[in-house]
């Protein structure tokens, strides 16, 4: 078979088919010799055409079955893949293809798995509905931070942090993505000390509380780390997903243990960041669900991050459309975040995010529980209806960030 011997614009995809969507720019090719290329190079296909080839491996070709500009869809039959493998789905649909020199550029845009192989995954063991019965709330935004700096402080005193954060109103506190096990702040010390601050500002603000740690390591010290934490009483672990890889993920996840995970996307703008090449964020998001994360940064259209605003409200419809009977994944929205964003965030995000302040909380004059305090404060003025100035003349800690971070 040639190339464009899998370019087909009458197939219908059938159920059972994986859709992949791509964007294409040849390279000294045509369009549609370029997408059934991808097509090739991704199920039976090659360069050349094959003497080895039987009559009954070409049921097995993929589909170019839409070309619309430079998008292509693509229709794999199920039979290519190999159930509760990502590694092997994603090393066919996502794998030598980038590479081919026939293209300038491809960029997976939307990857569409079917209901059998969904659920050949676990999926989210809690989910949103999970996270708000876990932290006793129904309805509103739920309100984070990450202990800053994000390196360097010592177990004291990033307990002290968290304190700080839980008392003034945050309901989550969470380590940053390069906070594993070193000296000056050790695994064990710290989650025991920090949960003991957990434990304190619950009983003093009669609020549920969680701490986030990470747990990111070589996988068989990941799994013993979360079965520490369990150990311990707490009830979150923290994964930065795309760096320790899939299959630790999935290996976390099917141990069914009674904990909720974050998943952290460091690294992701390796693959996300160029328009035109590598993988945008929908399908890492859609592949994390599957497996069975629970909570996911998606971005935030504001702060400091790159993706728009349709990028990310990709990115949570991922996170949230039906999905084999899964369940939706609470976002994340975190990056150069701070009270007076409040209102655009959740214009955004609705009620189901989590919204996530590191310097925003931490970088407030009068110290981390006025910060916190003020980031509480612009959630429920947002829910009120009222503008953060209004509210900022009762309320003297959103009054000052607003003094700070100007608009």
């Amino acid at each position: 078979m040639k190339y464009l011997d899998f370019v087909d614009s009458t197939y219908k995809p059938k159920e059972t088919d994986l859709v992949c969507t791509f964007y294409l720019e040849p390279e000294g090719i045509s369009l549609n010799e370029a997408a059934g290329g991808v097509a090739a190079e991704s199920s039976i296909g090659t360069w050349t055409e094959l003497t080895t080839t039987q009559p009954y491996v070409t049921r097995l070709a993929a589909h170019v079955f839409s070309i619309e500009g430079n998008i292509a869809k693509i229709a794999y039959s199920i039979e290519l893949f190999e159930p509760a493998n990502m590694p092997n789905i994603l090393s066919s649909v996502a794998g030598n293809v980038f590479g081919l020199k026939a293209l300038k550029n491809l960029r997976l845009l939307d990857i569409q798995m079917p209901k059998d192989l969904v659920n050949s995954f676990k999926g989210p063991n809690y989910g949103i509905a999970g996270i708000r019965k876990l932290l006793k709330v129904p309805e509103r935004p739920l309100v984070g931070t990450i202990i800053k700096p994000k390196l360097g402080l010592n177990t004291k005193d990033h307990a002290k942090v968290a304190y700080d954060a839980w008392s003034g109103g945050c309901d989550i506190v969470k380590d940053d993505e390069n906070l594993s096990s070193q000296k000056f702040n050790p695994f064990e010390d710290r989650l025991s000390q920090t949960l003991e601050s957990r434990d304190k500002a619950q009983e003093e603000t009669g609020e549920r509380k969680v701490y986030m740690v990470n747990i990111t390591a070589e996988t068989d010290t990941m799994l013993k780390r979360a079965q520490t934490v369990l150990d311990q009483g707490g009830e979150y672990v923290m994964v930065d997903i795309l760096t320790c890889g899939w299959s630790a993920l999935q290996t976390l996840r099917n141990q069914n243990y009674k904990l909720v995970i974050h998943a952290h996307r460091a690294g992701h703008a390796a693959f996300t960041k160029n328009p035109k090449h590598g993988i945008s964020m929908r399908p890492i998001a859609t592949v994390a669900r599957i497996i069975g994360v629970d909570q996911l940064h998606v971005g935030t259209v504001v702060g400091k991050m790159s993706e728009a605003k349709a990028e990310v409200l990709e990115n949570i419809d991922a996170c949230k459309a039906e999905l084999g009977g899964l369940k939706p994944v609470l976002p994340v929205a975190s990056g150069g975040l701070h009270p007076r964003l409040v209102p655009a965030l959740v214009e955004t995000f609705g009620n189901d995010v989590v919204i996530q302040a590191g310097g925003g909380i931490h970088g407030h004059p009068d110290g981390t529980v006025a910060g916190a305090k003020a980031m509480r404060q612009a959630v429920d003025a947002t829910l009120k209806g009222l503008s953060l100035e209004e509210y900022a003349k009762r309320h003297k800690e959103l009054k000052t960030a607003l003094e700070l971070w100007k608009a």
